[in-house]
C-alpha cells in the first residue's frame, strides 16, 4: 500500500485515473471504439465500401447515358449501316473493302493489349 501511495504522490495524474468515473469512461470509450458490433473501426470500413459502391453507381449511370445515346443514334438505318461498315467491316454486294492500318495504330493496340494482360495478372 505504501508503494501505491508513493506512486500517487510522485505522479498526480494517477489519482485522476484511479477515479471510478474516469475508469468507466475509459472502459466505455475502448468498448465503443474497438469491441462493439457497431464500433468506429467497423463504421470506417463500411463507409469506404459505401463510397466505392456510390462511385460504381455513378460510373454505370454515365455508361447507361452513353449507351442510350448510341442506341438512339442507331435507330436511324443510315447510322446502323455506317456503324456496321466501320466496326465489323461489312460491305454491300459487289463492293471491295480496303483496310488501311497505320503503324502508330498497331503500336497503340499492342500497348493496350500488354496493359490489359498485365492488369489481369
Amino acid at each position: 500500500m505504501n508503494k501505491l501511495k508513493n506512486l500517487i504522490t510522485n505522479y498526480p495524474f494517477l489519482k485522476i485515473l484511479a477515479n471510478r468515473y474516469v475508469l468507466v469512461l475509459i472502459f466505455f470509450t475502448i468498448w465503443i471504439l474497438f469491441l462493439d458490433n457497431y464500433s468506429y473501426l467497423e463504421h470506417r470500413v463500411l463507409d469506404k465500401e459505401i463510397e466505392e459502391i456510390e462511385d460504381n453507381i455513378n460510373y454505370y449511370k454515365t455508361e447507361i447515358k452513353k449507351d442510350s445515346a448510341s442506341i438512339k443514334h442507331l435507330k436511324n438505318n443510315d447510322r446502323v449501316e455506317k456503324y456496321a461498315r466501320e466496326k465489323y467491316y461489312m460491305k454491300r454486294e459487289n463492293e471491295d473493302i480496303y483496310i488501311i492500318e497505320f503503324e502508330d495504330d498497331k503500336k497503340a493496340e499492342k500497348e493496350a493489349e500488354a496493359k490489359k494482360i498485365n492488369s489481369n495478372n
